[in-house]
């Protein structure tokens, strides 16, 4: 399966939160993410482990209460379970790596991106 570049098929999921999937297997699923600066991702924990590169902007991330201001080519990882959000200084664009696959991320991914 191949995931070809493609402006389509972002959704908002929460305000100045935008997301696509980009490819998946059966154990991963990988999705980029662009947001607007001022923009939130409250708190959350979710069962997949989640691997994250920040490929412009600055976010500030926290991951179970320690925080770090990121900026293009830094990395996060976000251990399964763990309690994490973040807060968008600039626009941004992250590429992120789910483990297991998230299900739940299925639907962000346009179809006529996917070459199998």
């Amino acid at each position: 399966m191949f995931g070809i570049k493609s402006d389509n098929g972002y959704i908002e999921v929460l305000k100045g939160i935008k997301i696509k999937t980009l490819i998946y297997g059966q154990d991963t699923l990988m999705s980029e993410f662009i947001m607007k600066k001022n923009s939130k991702l409250l708190e959350h924990s979710h069962l997949n482990e989640q691997t994250g590169y920040l490929v412009y902007g600055k976010i500030r991330l926290s991951i179970n209460g320690d925080s770090m201001l990121l900026s293009p080519g830094d990395s996060w990882n976000i251990p399964s379970n763990v309690k994490h959000k973040a807060e968008i200084i600039e626009d941004s664009l992250a590429i992120e790596i789910f483990s297991p696959r998230r299900d739940d991320y299925l639907k962000y991914t346009n179809r006529e991106d996917i070459v199998e």
